[in-house]
Order: C-alpha cells, then structure tokens, then sequence
C-alpha cells in the first residue's frame, strides 16, 4: 500500500547533522576519529568506563580508579559516541589561540632558538 506524500515531508526526511563539525577542520575531524576508535577498545561505537581502562591499561597505568574514570564520562550530556567526542573536544579547545599565535608566543622565550624551553 502507497501513502500519498505530504508537501514537506522531503524535509523531515533529510539528515541533520550536528555543528560540532563545523567547528573543526577535515584533519583534525580524522585525527579525533583515529584517537575516538584507538580508545573505544570493544568497538560498539561508544566510549564506556571498559574502553577508558583499557586505554589507560595499554598507556602502562593500571591503577586508574573507578572514581576518576566517571568522572571523566560525566563530563559528557550523554553517552559518548564520536560526535559527543568531538563536541567535549570543542569545549576543551575553546577559547584556546591558533596554533600559530601559541608557536608565536612559544618562539618569545625561546631566545637561543633550540625550540624547546626549560620549566625554569
């Protein structure tokens, strides 16, 4: 059986997708992609508190406690699938300076030009 179609029915039928890719470039998107798969170690397309410990278990830090992890998630409005990833990255990042005007700034005090400082 057909159903006549409504005006503006095409409308509701088309995909929406989030700012948050906007806000990013066609790299940095891939780069985040490439860490959100690194950590989501089950690969069901969320970041969990079992993905976060094995992240941490494979970098050498075993005694991560439940605690610090939860807190972690809770950061998120919901679970974290990669668009809640990259909208958690957004908020680290802004307000943050291009990376030109930070390597500017770095380039100050690095006057015997060795492109490293000391803490000193």
């Amino acid at each position: 059986r057909k159903t006549k179609k409504k005006e503006g029915d095409d409308k509701c039928a088309q995909r929406t997708f989030s700012n948050v890719f906007f806000d990013f470039e066609q790299m940095q998107i891939q780069d985040c992609k490439e860490a959100f798969t690194l950590i989501d170690h089950n690969r069901d397309g969320f970041i969990d508190k079992e993905d976060l410990k094995d992240t941490y278990a494979s970098l050498g830090k075993t005694n991560v406690k439940d605690e610090e992890l939860e807190s972690m998630l809770k950061e998120a409005s919901g679970p974290i699938n990669f668009t809640m990833f990259l909208n958690l990255f957004g908020e680290k990042l802004s307000g943050t300076d291009p990376k030109e005007t930070l390597l500017t700034a770095f380039k100050i005090f690095d006057l015997e030009g060795k492109e490293h400082m000391n803490k000193d």
